[in-house]
């Protein structure tokens, strides 16, 4: 993303990022994809008939867990193109500086590197990459017994 697409940047407000997004640190790009990943497991689980707030709460914490999404790029790893894989790479060999109580370095690094993932599709402006990458995640951990 040149400078000049970098000021066409059409997010979810008008607040461009300081540099385009490949020149964005991993660990940044992880920050923005995991509220942007958030925000589209809220939206699905509110699209749902039941809206009890503690099935909510529940439903929402195995989507975005560090296990739930180290599962999801596994799965999605066949399919994601180079691009994609470097950057997923980028974001697993991140050094955040911390690992939650709930998962392991692995499923984290792994959790790191699909929310950089999301981050970059969000700042690249690939909207619908993005619609389908979060779709297809979601209907697999939905799906899995």
């Amino acid at each position: 993303m040149s400078n000049e697409e970098t000021m066409n940047f059409e997010g979810w407000f008008p607040y461009d990022p300081s540099k385009p997004a490949r020149l964005l640190s991993p660990v940044v790009l992880a920050y923005v994809g995991d509220a942007i990943y958030e925000v589209a497991v809220r939206q699905y689980l509110v699209s749902l008939p039941n809206l009890r707030p503690n099935h909510l709460h529940r439903t929402a914490t195995g989507l975005v867990s560090a296990k739930a999404q180290c599962a999801i790029l596994a799965h999605l790893e066949p399919v994601l193109n180079e691009e994609e894989q470097n950057i997923a790479r980028q974001g697993r060999n991140a050094k955040s500086g911390t690992i939650p109580k709930n998962a392991n370095v692995l499923e984290y690094r792994h959790a790191t590197a699909f929310e950089c993932l999301i981050g970059y599709l969000y700042y690249t402006g690939q909207q619908a990459r993005l619609q389908e990458i979060v779709h297809t995640g979601i209907e697999f951990m939905q799906n899995r017994p």
